[in-house]
């Protein structure tokens, strides 16, 4: 009995053809997309260095009272954090939505003598 060789195309799609796809056919879209993903990215990595240091912190703890005191601190800090985030990412999709928009209105705009009398 002979083995057939696995085929290297496993069915997914060439992402790197999609992205410069996606860049060539809507580069607003795009950049949208890239600065979703830095902003997010850079975020993560800053909630993860607050949470390694809140969990730090915790060890620290001698009393139980100072273990509720720092885990209140630390979701308080938290909530304000995500919050501010996700208004940074509103802005950023605002931002791209007005862009967009301006693109938009100004392929279809007119001058005032343009129009046949």
């Amino acid at each position: 009995m002979t083995k057939t060789a696995k085929k290297s195309d496993t069915g997914k799609p060439d992402l790197s053809a999609f992205s410069a796809a996606m860049i060539a056919g809507h580069p607003a879209a795009s950049k949208l997309w890239l600065d979703i993903i830095a902003e997010s990215t850079r975020f993560v990595s800053e909630r993860f260095q607050e949470d390694l240091e809140g969990q730090k912190a915790l060890l620290r703890c001698r009393k139980p009272v100072e273990v509720v005191q720092l885990q209140s601190e630390l979701f308080r800090k938290a909530i304000e954090q995500y919050t501010a985030e996700a208004h940074r990412l509103f802005d950023i999709m605002n931002d791209a939505a007005g862009e967009s928009l301006k693109e938009a209105t100004s392929k279809m705009s007119r001058a005032y003598d343009d129009v046949p009398l």
